[in-house]
């Protein structure tokens, strides 16, 4: 089992979370690289959880089904549950997004495509279209009447 966990500095904002619908699918991005012969594929790959895929050989089903170029082993990962928000705290602490039950794969690097959510710590402001992409946010609560911001993310792929 994999998780993708993040530490950020959230200041007037909690619940950040990736917008992860069966109408609006968050794809999650990541480099790739095969447990067997270590080979890391040379492109960004996209795991959604509203997508299955079939395994060859198989009768079972994954969110992500890879073939290594090098070695030819059929790898797969699986979405274990729906994403977690994420919450403010001082001084901020790491917590898993999301989990995958990986099986001849690891992913070594996250990219945090897509559209994010997040809510008014005081207020209860919904904020949406939030994009992480350049590894801060800023934006203003006219409910609080104060800055809100995400800011020094630290994204990590751990055991879990």
């Amino acid at each position: 089992m994999l998780a993708l966990a993040l530490t950020a500095d959230l200041t007037g904002v909690t619940e950040l979370i990736p917008l992860d619908t069966s109408e609006e699918p968050f794809f999650y991005n990541f480099k790739v690289q095969c447990t067997s012969c270590r080979e890391v594929h040379p492109n960004w790959v996209s795991v959604s959880r509203y997508e299955s895929n079939e395994v060859s050989g198989s009768k079972g089903e994954a969110n992500f089904v890879w073939r290594c170029k090098s070695c030819k082993r059929e790898s797969t990962a699986t979405i274990k549950n729906p994403p977690r928000a994420y919450s403010q705290s001082s001084p901020p602490q790491r917590r898993n997004i999301i989990e995958f039950d990986c099986r001849g794969l690891e992913f070594t690097q996250f990219k945090p495509d897509g559209e994010w959510i997040a809510k008014g710590l005081e207020s209860s402001t919904k904020f949406t279209g939030i994009d992480l992409q350049e590894g801060e946010w800023f934006d203003y609560d006219e409910k609080a009447g104060d800055e809100v911001s995400i800011k020094d993310m630290k994204w990590e792929i751990i055991r879990a």
